[in-house]
């Protein structure tokens, strides 16, 4: 496992003024043993001034050595040092820096990496001048500057089972930024795709551990975590789920929650019926409590002055005819008998 050491970068406006006096020095070199030959007779050579013009030459050229050792960090980036082959640090100072010239600018790619993206190119239909572009980008590779500001990744709809084997769709969303330069690039391909193909393997996982909603209504049931009734706990199982798979890569999560939860399309409307079925049951189950507990205060309130005496067999009618007058769903419509009870 690869692991992140910070270094330090020279100051570029220090190597820039350093390189500027050494450019006006080899121009003023270049000029004098231009001006000295010139001047000299045509039968005499000055072999001084010979070798101050091809010192000059090849000082000029190697000029271009050192300006290419100056870069620019915004916040929020790092890059990488890599001096052929060998890790030498990770760079997070902000600013415009300069750094050995011979470090490596791309990390390159491998034959696996150009292989899928050639073959994703061929089906995909692009013209030529895009196909052109989207190769010349897969065979830069990756830079060697990394940004470690914190990302979103977006996932798409999946159709996954429950834990029971309910078809379900689910989403999730993903903020994440790189922890480790050096396990980000070094310990996986590409860091990005790693990060993607995680997230879809740890929502699957999460989503296949816990059901969609309570199927029975039981205590232990009720108690069960669910993903629609328990959207933090998913949340934080599939945060740690994430940050468990992702570690090797040099990445941290922030946040990970579902974007997205419903039943698939072949059972949504049976599952609906199902939750109409429950709200129906409670509803009765809560009626049937409250015309109960009425018809119980009515009777005892009738008994308890003593004008009115009930047996038995007109209490056990008194109160079937309130339940269904409490119950029904329609108006009730009462027959008065205006004789004997009898």
């Amino acid at each position: 496992m690869s692991v992140e050491k910070q270094i330090k970068a020279k100051s570029g406006w220090g190597m820039l003024a350093a390189v500027s006096i050494a450019l006006i020095a080899i121009i003023a070199v270049f000029v004098g043993s231009i001006v000295g030959m010139a001047s000299t007779p045509e039968n005499e050579t000055n072999p001084l001034l010979v070798v101050l013009l091809v010192a000059s030459i090849i000082l000029f050229v190697a000029w271009f050595v050192p300006v290419c050792g100056f870069f620019a960090l915004q916040p929020g980036q790092a890059r990488v040092c890599i001096l052929f082959g060998d890790y030498k640090g990770t760079v997070r100072d902000e600013g415009f820096l300069w750094a050995n010239p011979f470090y490596s600018r791309s990390m390159g790619t491998n034959s696996a990496a150009e292989d899928a993206v050639a073959s994703a190119v061929s089906k995909s239909g692009l013209s030529l001048s895009k196909s052109i572009e989207t190769a010349a980008k897969a065979a830069s590779g990756l830079s060697t500057k990394v940004s470690i500001r914190a990302r979103t990744l977006n996932g798409e709809v999946l159709k996954v089972n429950d834990k029971v084997g309910n078809p379900i769709e689910i989403a999730n969303v993903v903020v994440w930024h790189v922890e480790d330069t050096a396990k980000a690039l070094f310990d996986v391909d590409n860091y990005e795709q790693f990060v993607a193909t995680q997230a879809e393997t740890a929502l699957r996982h999460v989503a296949s551990v816990y059901a969609y909603d309570h199927m029975e209504d039981t205590s232990d049931s009720s108690s069960s975590i669910t993903l629609r009734s328990n959207i933090e706990e998913v949340s934080e199982a599939l945060r740690r789920e994430l940050s468990q798979r992702l570690a090797p890569a040099g990445v941290a999560v922030d946040d990970a929650r579902l974007t997205h939860l419903a039943y698939a399309p072949e059972i949504a409307q049976a599952m609906l019926r199902r939750q109409q079925a429950e709200a129906v049951i409670a509803a009765r189950k809560k009626i049937v409590e409250g015309a109960v507990s009425m018809v119980e205060m009515a009777v005892d309130e009738l008994s308890r002055g003593g004008q009115i005496s009930l047996d038995e067999e007109r209490k056990a009618q008194m109160a079937s005819n309130l339940m269904v007058v409490l119950c029904g769903e329609s108006e009730a419509k009462p027959i008065v008998n205006t004789g004997s009870l009898y």
